[in-house]
């Protein structure tokens, strides 16, 4: 008999959360099959079994938080018992998946588990959307609707690492916003707001380099590349793919969908959201004008774009209508002063401001 740990996941992770289990108790199994599937900041990432044996004990519990190194499950890597009437070598024969019922029998899936938790909890599984493989109903999602009907739902997966950043930046950042306006008249139509943003971004740490650096509440360290954490909303919270080395991106647009698509189906690799120097949030394509941000450290900053809208501004001594894009910068001031902040943010203006001919130059 053999104990499986939760092995090291990489990326410095000390926990993952049990999204769906794919086999149960008395399924045999060979090396490198899916064994189980787990939430670890932000991702979903597959466990293989790490030999060939039959399933004797699933230690963990779908929905429960387990540290690296804890026990996962128990695997006989003996060959299985004679069945008498069956003839064979078994360990080469397929085994039923327990865990995956029939759902032309069942009219959802969920395995036995999951069923009995819905029964106590008097959750009608018909009602409940599925968040596993393939549609699976899991027990964490049996639990989300209990906790709901009892008037609260714990945070979990993406909600639950989003709640973690935010509460950590708030203790340790001493965060500052400065606001400005661009006036961008001089874009064309067909102009992508994101990709513009993105080129001033990566102009804007050229010249002031003091916002592209990490902190550690002791040492400031600069980048010469500039990584570009993207934040994405979705349903399941709030995402952050990150574009590496703006400054020489050649198709940012194609660049930008991929990540986007990547975050909202789920399929992102953790690295892809590791490693940050600087965050853009183009909030304004849903709402809003300035914003005070939160900086998520060890980055020292986040610039914020607001709803693009026409204002009235002086023009040669005359009100002119003009299109303007509403710029927030939150900094940490620990790290960054007032006057870098200031040279930072203007120098995102004057990029913007740029026609489009010569916005890459």
């Amino acid at each position: 008999m053999s104990t499986f740990s939760l092995p090291d996941l990489g990326e410095g992770l000390q926990e993952a959360e049990i999204v769906a289990w794919h086999v149960s108790a008395g399924d045999h199994v060979i090396a490198d099959q899916p064994l189980v599937s787990l939430e670890t900041d932000k991702a979903v990432v597959e466990v293989p079994a790490p030999y060939s044996g039959t399933i004797t004990r699933l230690i963990a519990e779908e929905g429960d938080i387990i540290k690296i190194g804890a026990p996962l499950v128990e695997i006989d890597r003996g060959k299985p018992a004679d069945a008498g009437a069956i003839v064979g070598d078994l360990s080469e024969a397929p085994a039923p998946v327990r865990s995956k019922p029939n759902p032309t029998e069942t009219g959802v899936r969920a395995t036995p588990a999951v069923r009995r938790l819905a029964a106590e909890k008097g959750v009608d599984l018909e009602a409940v959307h599925g968040t596993g493989p393939g549609g699976a109903i899991t027990s964490r999602d049996v639990e989300a609707v209990a906790d709901g009907l009892n008037g609260g739902e714990p945070l979990r997966g993406a909600r639950r690492s989003m709640a973690k950043a935010m509460a950590r930046a708030h203790a340790n950042v001493v965060p500052a916003t400065v606001t400005d306006l661009a006036d961008i008249s001089g874009w064309g139509a067909d102009d992508d707001v994101t990709s513009r943003l993105i080129f001033a971004i990566a102009a804007a740490c050229r010249e002031e380099p003091a916002l592209n650096a990490w902190f550690d509440g002791q040492r400031r360290q600069l980048h010469d590349q500039v990584d570009l954490a993207i934040a994405v909303d979705t349903d399941d919270g709030l995402f952050a793919p990150v574009l590496r080395d703006i400054g020489h991106l050649p198709d940012p647009i194609s660049a930008i969908s991929d990540l986007k698509r990547s975050a909202q189906n789920r399929t992102i690799a953790p690295d892809a959201m590791k490693r940050a120097t600087i965050t853009l949030s183009n909030f304004g394509m849903l709402g809003g004008k300035f914003a005070a941000l939160v900086v998520v450290p060890p980055q020292v900053a986040i610039l914020g774009a607001g709803q693009i809208a026409d204002a009235v501004l002086p023009i040669d001594g005359q009100p002119v209508i003009r299109r303007t894009l509403p710029l927030s910068l939150t900094f940490d001031h620990r790290a960054v002063t007032g006057g870098e902040a200031a040279r930072f943010l203007s120098a995102i203006r004057g990029d913007l401001e740029r026609p489009v001919q010569n916005a890459k130059e």
